[in-house]
């Protein structure tokens, strides 16, 4: 079994080295295609080394950057071939395609980038940490009480752009000797100005339920994804009820680590599609689509997992329900929201009709969860999260401007230091 097991994972590995060739031959000739990049132009880098699977990291941040780019030009350094065809094909900022250290740096000899965000922990952003004389700003991909939002990581950046003042508690009860007051810049959840998009059906007298899991995980301790513990039990009541509207939006990784994760998946699928063939009408829908949004404020109340959705529909101020992991070894941090929150139990979700119909009328659920949306995220009246984050870039580029200053009247030099300029890697 030994021999069958290490033949396949070979398999897997060449697939997945042609797959990435043939990737990086196809993102080049667009490169080429659409023309040099304008010498000296770009003011604002995100850093992204990861690919395609990883996108929805960036996809939530491609509005707030248009936004931006309206004053400061931003650019996408993508590392990963499969991530960089992505961004090239969806509505993200320009994107430069830098999958070695040397195309990296001749990139950046060639723009004046004063600010460098980056929205995960990828390894590789020690890659760019090298590059001196701008600031490197840690933005996240979304506001939880994950382990993930507390790591001792956070010290690796110059700033940190945080969501309100549950991230402040967060990090101050974890990291040693941190300076919260002068390294994180509270902005809210600029996202939320753009909870927009198209319905893909037609409103109606329904309840619109959005379920929105995230994956399996891959540890015990991150073991929050629900599709297999309530996800059937609970989309199936709602299909039947011919008075619910069900959007079904699971994590895109939902099912790449356990295969009975991945056969609960398909059967929910066949299930919206069963109920939408036996009642057009109904219009369950089933979103794997790029863009995050319309879902978040078109829900009358939504079921999350322990995730970034959590908060994401936290922002929207609107009624949700939280599932709790089955397996009593995931981590929760019951001293933010979570220790208030509505939760959905596994026998919960056989109940889940009664449960989305209290949520969305008890006056004292309601009355909660304002007082931890704005615990969260600040004020949430549109546009002031989009004001605090160009606040934030605007202060940091004030401070670019007091250090190049300080160092032109030090006759300082401009190069960047560092080892490791001649590493390369495909």
């Amino acid at each position: 079994m030994g021999v069958v097991s290490d033949g396949k994972k070979a398999y897997r590995l060449l697939q997945k080295a042609l797959t990435s060739r043939s990737a990086v031959q196809r993102v080049r000739r667009r490169v080429i295609a659409q023309g040099p990049h304008p010498h000296r132009h770009y003011r604002i880098a995100v850093y992204f080394a990861d690919g395609a699977v990883n996108m929805y990291q960036m996809r939530q941040w491609y509005r707030p950057l248009a936004e931006l780019a309206k004053r400061w030009p931003v650019v996408v350094l993508s590392r990963s071939a499969t991530g960089a065809e992505r961004l090239i094909e969806e509505d993200a900022p320009p994107v430069a395609f830098v999958p070695t250290v040397r195309d990296l740096e001749r990139f950046i000899a060639e723009q004046d980038i004063r600010i460098v965000l980056y929205v995960n922990q990828n390894t590789r952003n020690f890659q760019m940490f090298r590059y001196g004389r701008r600031w490197h700003v840690f933005i996240n991909h979304g506001e939880s009480d994950k382990m993930y939002m507390t790591t001792n990581q956070y010290k690796a950046y110059d700033y940190a752009l945080i969501a309100g003042q549950a991230a402040r508690d967060r990090l101050s009860r974890t990291l040693w000797d941190y300076d919260l007051a002068t390294r994180t810049i509270e902005i809210g959840r600029p996202q939320a100005d753009h909870y927009s998009g198209t319905l893909p059906y037609t409103p109606d007298e329904r309840m619109v339920v959005l379920y929105a899991p995230t994956w399996e995980g891959d540890r015990p301790s991150a073991h929050y994804g629900s599709i297999a513990s309530h996800g059937e039990t609970l989309v199936t009541q709602l299909l039947a009820t011919g008075r619910h509207r069900v959007i079904y939006r699971p994590h895109p990784r939902s099912g790449v680590v356990s295969d009975e994760y991945g056969a609960a998946h398909r059967r929910i699928l066949a299930a919206i599609d069963e109920a939408n063939t036996a009642g057009p009408g109904a219009q369950h829908v089933y979103d794997d689509g790029p863009e995050l949004g319309w879902q978040l404020a078109a829900a009358d109340v939504a079921v999350v997992d322990i995730s970034a959705m959590v908060y994401d529909r936290l922002a929207a101020g609107k009624p949700l329900l939280i599932t709790r992991p089955a397996d009593e070894r995931a981590s929760i941090d019951t001293t933010g929201y979570l220790s208030a929150c509505e939760w959905l139990t596994v026998d919960g979700a056989a109940r889940i009709v009664d449960e989305v119909e209290r949520v969305a009328a008890d006056d004292e659920a309601v009355a909660r969860l304002r007082t931890w949306v704005q615990h969260y995220f600040g004020d949430t009246a549109p546009g002031v999260a989009t004001e605090k984050f160009h606040g934030a870039i605007e202060q940091l580029m004030l401070k670019w401007d007091e250090w190049h200053a300080r160092d032109a009247g030090s006759g300082a030099s401009d190069e960047d230091g560092g080892d490791g300029a001649d590493e390369d890697d495909d």
